[in-house]
């Protein structure tokens, strides 16, 4: 029953698609320090792009005024739907219908969380019509307000977090219904330079490129707001990793980008690696170079000296590694996406166990991709028709190809 209205108050927040609507489109960056993501928000403001977070939150310097929403309200109903590990349990008290509503923003590298009232601001950004920016608009947007200790561990010059899960008050669904467009956004996250965002799905540019994409449903997970996928299996150089599809099913697959590379659980690691250690040792054979391992640097277990891996097109030359996704295609990674530079000389494998869990424990997700598994891919946040499209972008092409909001 209170998923059931869970979901009605989502729905009211979020207005369907309007032909009047435009996209509003917004430029990503990598912080290279961190390996996290930002956009502009208003006013020399950067919030951090969390895909997996429920809330826009950001810190306030005390002129902002709380808004006046009651506890016992629908909006601050949505604000608590998915309280963090570790929050305290939102609860209003005797005094419910006069008591301001109070959220609980959470910080998703250090998993600190605060308590905060919630206040009105404003995403500042252009709408687009798929070729060029239209307007520059102010989208209305209900935020935590948080304490600045909750910026530890996040880019310097951020002031908070701007979540993108499947949730009443995270941002695609904000400027869904006040843009009167869908409740949807296309991301394509950046090595380098700049990416892009648009919130309401399309028009984009190069219609026979973004309409050739490959979907698969995304899945709820009870009690989550995160986006989620299932695998079939997983491959390597397209020999199947011996992991049971019932494994992978356990927990499922849930999309991050808190984390720059992959958490697999214990059931899944060991045969990955495995996998991936024997078709490297296998590559010679077919031209490419010997690698030499070097000393692993934490928290990754394979790594290698770069001057004995090789490059290609993709990347390092390193086996392919392939999601087998529900509904038939396969998310391919290239060196590119399976590798990451963690100090001069030395890439290691991007691909890392989880701690603190038992394997088959099906209360965590069996793999968690991060967001060099996402990188230079346009992604398809589909939360109306409940799925994930996703289509690598060609050689040579970024993602700053899809960005046209430098100009006004």
């Amino acid at each position: 029953m209170a998923r059931v209205l869970l979901l009605v108050l989502a729905a009211s927040l979020a207005a369907l698609a309007s032909s009047k609507g435009l996209p509003v489109l917004a430029p990503v960056t990598k912080d290279t320090a961190t390996s996290l993501y930002t956009i502009p928000f208003h006013d020399g403001a950067n919030l951090v792009l969390d895909v997996a977070g429920p809330l826009v939150w950001s810190t306030c310097d005390g002129g902002q005024p709380p808004a006046e929403i009651p506890c016992s309200s629908p909006t601050c109903l949505l604000a608590n739907a998915y309280p963090a590990p570790g929050c305290p349990a939102p609860s209003c008290g005797s005094d419910r219908h006069d008591k301001p509503c109070t959220a609980y923003p959470y910080n998703p590298v250090t998993g600190a969380c605060a308590a905060g009232s919630l206040f009105h601001t404003k995403f500042v950004a252009n709408t687009t019509d798929g070729n060029k920016p239209v307007s520059k608009v102010n989208v209305g947007v209900v935020a935590a307000c948080a304490p600045s200790k909750l910026l530890a561990s996040l880019p310097r010059g951020s002031t908070g977090v701007a979540g993108l899960a499947d949730s009443g008050l995270a941002l695609p669904a904000q400027v869904a219904s006040a843009q009167k467009v869908a409740n949807r956004f296309l991301l394509c996250l950046p090595t380098g330079g700049l990416g892009v965002a648009i919130f309401g799905g399309g028009p984009l540019p190069w219609p026979q490129f973004t309409q050739s994409m490959d979907y698969t449903p995304l899945v709820a997970k009870g009690g989550s707001p995160a986006h989620y996928i299932s695998l079939k299996s997983i491959k390597v150089e397209n020999t199947r990793v011996p992991v049971s599809e019932r494994a992978l099913a356990t927990g499922g697959v849930m999309l991050s980008t808190r984390l720059p590379y992959v958490l697999l659980r214990r059931d899944v690691y060991r045969p990955f690696v495995d996998a991936f250690t024997k078709a490297l040792a296998a590559q010679p054979a077919n031209g490419a170079p010997v690698a030499r391992a070097v000393k692993p640097v934490a928290p990754f277990e394979l790594c290698y000296d770069t001057k004995s891996l090789g490059n290609n097109l993709g990347g390092y030359w390193v086996p392919n590694v392939g999601l087998a996704v529900d509904g038939g295609s396969d998310w391919a990674m290239t060196g590119k996406n399976s590798m990451v530079d963690v100090k001069p000389g030395t890439a290691c494998v991007a691909f890392v166990e989880m701690k603190g869990v038992e394997a088959g424990d099906g209360r965590a997700p069996a793999v968690i991709l991060g967001g060099a598994q996402m990188e230079d891919f346009v992604l398809d946040f589909d939360m109306e028709k409940k799925r994930l499209g996703f289509s690598r972008l060609p050689q040579f092409t970024g993602c700053s190809s899809f960005n046209f909001a430098g100009s006004t």
